[in-house]
């Protein structure tokens, strides 16, 4: 089944498209019932794709196996969510490479901001000795981790009090920054005063004008309803991010080969599903919360990037990262620092 755009779009007004009820086969009860958390909302082409899997995952190992999604944060916050994944109370999440840094510091390089011009780029380096060498980080932390790495899309900045056209105007903003330094430091480096909060609780922050802006995917900012809090969003394709589809180590070994193997093929054809989906969902959400009031620009990235590499931006997390994970980088990307 492929995701339908429009129907997409619409249900993000509150109409959810899926089931997050636990898929299950009437064949047997499952021998395996594994949950799989994630903080984005019914409606996005994450839990979309992840129910399609599910149900294969389901009638391929003839009900054995049950993977039930949890949407929405409900298990928690990301960082709560992430300990319960390590201890094995949650088997299966999905967490940005840029949040997972707090674990895994090399997972956070995917995010250098303004590092990648195009997807081409973006994928060059993630399906490619980049995305390997992360994936060979994050196992040394004890975790197991899908071959193909989910795309949350380019991140956009939206205001409520003014639209970003250059370097300048992000100075003294309060803007909402997931919980990574790399956020924190960016935006730092362009004069902002970031402020790290968890993304179920962003809505309210904005709300209530605890910070006045934040950035994120467009498919995030429609599903999240964010343009009811927001008037402004600058098309600045600031970072690239993604979500590595994560495991429990002890809960995955417990798995027979065989079901192993069925598991990570669904997983990682619903990766790939989800990157589809949220490239030709960009400019149709662009039209959408254009109409549902966000007014949108796009400044120039150029003098951005100069801001940032004039404060030591780049050359600063080269040293954070070290020269190998740096240089993979720039294979993909070219020189940055």
């Amino acid at each position: 089944m492929n995701v339908n755009r429009r129907k997409f779009v619409g249900a993000a007004g509150g109409v959810a498209l899926i089931s997050v009820a636990p898929v299950r086969q009437a064949l047997a009860a499952p021998e395996y019932r594994y949950k799989y958390a994630n903080n984005l909302p019914p409606t996005h082409p994450m839990n979309v794709r992840a129910n399609e899997a599910a149900k294969a995952i389901a009638k391929e190992t003839d009900g054995r196996f049950e993977l039930a999604i949890f949407p929405s944060s409900q298990l928690g916050s990301d960082t709560d969510t992430l300990s319960q994944l390590r201890s094995g109370a949650v088997e299966f999440f999905t967490l940005s490479g840029l949040i997972l840094s707090t674990l895994v510091p090399a997972s956070s390089i995917s995010g250098i901001g303004f590092a990648f011009p195009d997807y081409d780029a973006v994928w060059q380096a993630m399906d490619g000795q980049l995305g390997a060498y992360i994936r060979k980080e994050i196992e040394g932390k004890g975790l197991v981790v899908m071959d193909k790495i989910w795309d949350s899309g380019f991140r956009q900045v939206t205001t409520s009090n003014r639209p970003i056209n250059g370097p300048g105007d992000f100075k003294d903003l309060k803007i909402r920054v997931p919980v990574s330094p790399l956020w924190t430091s960016m935006f730092q480096a362009l004069g902002a005063a970031p402020a790290s909060i968890n993304f179920n609780e962003t809505y309210s922050a904005l709300q209530t004008r605890v910070v006045d802006g934040q950035e994120n995917p467009l498919a995030i900012i429609q599903t999240a309803k964010l343009y009811e809090v927001q008037k402004y969003c600058s098309v600045t394709n600031h970072m690239w991010d993604g979500f590595w589809f994560l495991a429990n180590r002890r809960a995955w070994e417990k798995l027979p080969k065989d079901m192993q193997a069925v598991v990570a093929k669904h997983i990682n054809a619903a990766a790939m599903g989800v990157r589809a989906d949220v490239l030709a969902l960009n400019n149709e959400l662009q039209t959408q919360l254009a109409q549902q009031g966000l007014t949108f620009n796009k400044p120039e990235p150029g003098p951005i990037r100069d801001a940032l590499r004039n404060a030591g931006f780049y050359k600063d997390w080269q040293g954070k990262y070290g020269e190998k994970a740096w240089g993979l980088l720039e294979q993909s990307v070219g020189k940055l620092s």
